[in-house]
């Protein structure tokens, strides 16, 4: 990582850019406020706010760090769930290969700090993009790049551009098997990703490195179907080297790993055979690093294996009751722009006065208009005009999206840093 990138963020000043942040912090720089390790509820925050757990989000580094060299996997966690250069930091710093992520613009965020190894979990055939991918690769020795392709059209893309850069280094590819008929990317069938990679072995910019695929979208997925399928990718790479595609290549990349089946990746990728080269076996699962509240609480594989750990929702969207007209009914002020809301709407979990806090008992989100929450209460609920309202979210990847500049706070409440985010 740059270093130096990364501590110029302390540099940058806080404004009125940065939602939640204290008034009167306005001109301090990141470094600054963080310094005076101010409280979350009495240090001048306003509603809403979301603030990121600093002992859950070390917990969930470490838990994954863990699993994944239990089962001899390396890691590339999705940084487009966060975009927060310094979580990149410290996921790397916990054992991470490399960062993955889905389109040019984090690309260049990732290397602006310094990213070193990037799995782009996508076919790049954007001619700007990839002149620039080619001057990268071509200014730093260092610098490993690898995408999907999965189109014998978007490789005469990919390599028309960089022939046409003057690349001097050829972009790494893997081709990328779908999880099905109707599923997302991906080639259909193993005669297709054949026809793919023969044309990738008759491009002068590109080097084939393995396949890849994302066994999330495995139609109605269950664990027999995502490991039938992640057999099927096994295969196919077993196949490619019998028929010597992976001539020359120091090591071979198979590479596959959402955040609901990693279990299932581990154990498929335990399975594979010896070949030619040695296998770098590639997790992506990114979600972790926050966990939530809803989606990926239900599906995370820890539930379906729970020896092997835990990992623990990190966020809380702090909210202000605004509005109390009836006794069924309270509004927050905390609506489409603050909370995820494309999976689940946010879980109302504890309430906030004068300093202490109780379970948010007979409270629940039944809808989020722009700017509000709308909240269904019943005659448990004690809840007033002013109390706070600490919500749990689903889905990480549409919850760091809406914050530029997040608290990470310990568990009294006092902030020790301050998370950028750029999307």
């Amino acid at each position: 990582m740059v270093l130096d990138a990364l501590a110029r963020l302390t540099e940058e000043r806080v404004d009125h850019r940065f939602k939640g942040l204290p008034p009167d912090a306005g001109g301090l720089t990141v470094g600054e406020l963080a310094a005076q390790r101010r409280n979350l509820f009495t240090g001048g925050f306003t509603t809403p706010v979301l603030a990121l757990s600093a002992e859950r989000l070390e917990h969930n580094l470490r838990l994954m760090e863990t699993y994944a060299a239990r089962h001899g996997l390396a890691f590339a966690p999705h940084g487009k769930t966060s975009m927060a250069p310094q979580l990149f930091r410290r996921q790397i710093e916990h054992g991470a290969w490399g960062i993955t992520l889905a389109v040019p613009h984090q690309v260049r965020v990732a290397r602006a700090f310094g990213v070193q190894r990037i799995f782009l979990a996508n076919e790049l055939v954007d001619e700007a993009a990839l002149r620039w991918i080619a001057a990268e690769l071509d200014a730093d020795p260092g610098f490993r790049f690898i995408c999907y392709v999965d189109s014998v059209r978007g490789v005469e893309l990919m390599d028309a551009a960089l022939t046409g850069a003057g690349a001097s280094r050829p972009v790494d590819v893997v081709v990328e098997l779908a999880a099905g008929e109707g599923a997302r990317t991906g080639a259909r069938t193993e005669d297709a990703c054949a026809a793919v990679a023969d044309a990738v072995a008759g491009a002068r910019g590109l080097r084939l490195a393995g396949v890849a695929g994302y066994e999330g979208e495995v139609p109605r997925a269950d664990p027999e179907r995502v490991h039938a399928w992640l057999r099927r990718l096994v295969s196919l790479a077993a196949d490619f080297d019998k028929a010597g595609r992976f001539a020359g290549l120091d090591e071979i990349v198979l590479s596959a790993g959402g955040s609901a089946w990693f279990d299932a990746v581990a154990d498929v990728f335990a399975e594979v055979p010896e070949l030619s080269s040695p296998v770098l076996k590639l997790l992506r699962s990114g979600a972790y690093v926050s966990h939530d509240d809803g989606h990926y609480r239900e599906l995370t594989p820890f539930n379906r294996v729970p020896e092997e750990g835990a990992l623990e929702p990190a966020f809380r969207l702090w909210t202000q009751v605004v509005s109390r007209p009836s006794d069924e009914q309270a509004f927050t002020n905390a609506g489409k722009r603050d909370a995820a809301y494309d999976l689940d709407l946010p879980f109302a979990q504890v309430v906030r006065r004068d300093g202490s806090e109780r379970p948010a008992t007979g409270i629940s989100v039944t809808g989020l208009s722009d700017q509000h929450a709308w909240l269904r209460t019943t005659g448990e609920a004690e809840l007033e005009v002013g109390d706070w309202v600490g919500l749990g979210l689903s889905h990480p990847c549409t919850s760091f999206d809406k914050w530029e500049l997040i608290p990470l706070a310990e568990a009294d409440g006092t902030v020790v840093d301050y998370i950028r985010t750029f999307f």
